[in-house]
């Protein structure tokens, strides 16, 4: 598909004619910040510069911590001591990047059901929808390798039972745990590749957000109304967009300075709030915790882990049909990754012809109630596997199945989706008229 018509870099001067020549990074700093944008873009809108703060933030915290960190059985809770008491402002560094982490995984949820409501995963966007899946998953691994490094009682046993998830691997897992674990059980080798690892990735994500960057710079931003900008001509375009700077970048920085006053108010006044008490005390092999909880962020997904138990209709089916090879253990793994999986597959399992939920009725019901369903998901998730729990875990993982596998693939078939507007121009048009009371249109700068 070609891309929005709009004006390119064009350097001026002879020292901006050189670079160009040998290294166009002008001209790609120029289409970036003056890429024509859906001028009707709402707040939903905003949360992608919320996330790059949150990448940006990570990386330089996380530098400056590993100056100070110590990854030995031995040495690293008390060098997370040492950070916090005897460097300066070390205390404030490892509150925001404990803290930074939820930040970008609450935001990263926002960013994902926006995408998921005003159909941002459809044509042509496909491979922005998995780069950014990958990201996401990225990120849960990034997450889980840091929880590790306090070597607290909580990082020490969470880290034994999610490496246990995969000795749960027909024929392979045992060899599959020892290899990741680089031992036999949890210890020094394990500590040592999850600190090198959780240092890696940070700059793999950066990479990858780039791509999709890329990817959506290629395809044009999606919009509320899941109308394409005109592509007939640059006067065309100019009706339906505006540059990203200023207009978009301004909104940005705008709604990032609010969300901030929250994200400082939280590290200043409560930055142990979203912590275990557990992970507060020294790593012991000999003392379990009762109640082992992952971080807020995976506690949905926890939750489907748990919620396929022995006695599951289709648990037991599985291990029939399988002839023993799939247990309750190796089930629920699959379940939890698969939960991610058929949310990455959303492009071709969502049979509508119309993209943006905004103008499906029966879809917005669906899809309030994957929401109510995936904040269900993270409460049980964190509520021991014991009396009405794991029934309510089993009930909230059929849903988000069955959204996906069925709900989606049969909206298309049945559901009568309400006319989107003709143009973005139209909808943006009827939206400030409606907001001011007039009848007039905002044109674009190049009228």
């Amino acid at each position: 598909m070609a891309g929005i018509p709009h004006d390119h870099y064009e350097p001026k001067t002879g020292g901006e004619r050189w670079l160009h020549s040998r290294l166009p990074v002008l001209g790609l700093l120029y289409d970036t910040l003056f890429i024509p944008t859906p001028k009707n873009l709402n707040w939903m809108w905003i949360w992608g510069i919320v996330l790059v703060f949150a990448l940006v933030l990570q990386i330089a915290t996380g530098v400056v911590l590993v100056m100070h960190y110590t990854p030995h059985v031995d040495l690293a809770f008390a060098s997370i001591e040492h950070i916090m008491r005897d460097v300066n402002g070390g205390h404030m560094i490892r509150y925001f990047h404990m803290n930074g982490a939820s930040l970008f995984f609450f935001a990263v949820y926002i960013h994902i059901f926006r995408g998921l409501y005003y159909g941002s995963y459809k044509t042509p966007r496909e491979v922005t929808w998995i780069v950014g899946m990958l990201i996401y998953i990225l990120m849960m691994a990034t997450g889980f390798m840091g929880y590790v490094l306090p070597w607290g009682q909580m990082s020490f046993h969470g880290t034994a039972v999610i490496t246990g998830l995969f000795g749960a691997i027909p024929f392979v897992g045992d060899a599959l745990q020892t290899w990741l674990l680089g031992a036999s059980a949890v210890g020094q080798p394990a500590l040592n590749r999850f600190f090198s690892l959780h240092y890696l990735l940070p700059f793999i994500i950066a990479g990858l957000v780039m791509v999709h960057v890329w990817a959506f710079h290629s395809t044009g931003n999606n919009n509320p109304t899941g109308v394409e900008v005109r592509r007939g001509s640059k006067e065309e375009a100019a009706k339906d967009t505006l540059p990203f700077w200023p207009y978009f970048v301004i909104k940005d920085l705008f709604a990032l300075a609010i969300i901030l006053v929250g994200f400082v108010a939280v590290v200043g006044f409560m930055p142990n709030y979203l912590g275990h008490p557990d992970n507060y005390v020294p790593a012991n092999p000999l003392a379990t915790p009762s109640h082992i909880v992952p971080e807020w962020y995976f506690l949905p997904f926890y939750a489907i882990l748990r919620a396929f138990t022995a006695d599951v209709w289709v648990v037991i089916f599985a291990n029939w049909i399988s002839f023993g090879i799939i247990d309750a253990k190796f089930f629920g793994v699959l379940a939890m990754f698969g939960a991610i999986i058929v949310m990455a597959l959303a492009p071709w399992l969502d049979t509508s012809s119309v993209r943006s939920g905004r103008y499906r009725p029966m879809f917005k019901w669906w899809f309030a109630l994957l929401v109510v369903d995936f904040i269900v998901l993270m409460w049980v998730g964190a509520q021991p596997a014991e009396g009405i729990y794991p029934y309510i875990a089993l009930i909230g993982a059929a849903y988000w199945f069955g959204y996906f596998l069925v709900v989606l693939p049969l909206l298309g078939v049945f559901e009568k989706p309400l006319t989107p507007p003709a143009t973005i121009e139209e909808d943006f048009a009827a939206h400030y008229n409606a907001q001011t009371g007039g009848t007039h249109t905002l044109a674009g700068p190049a009228e």
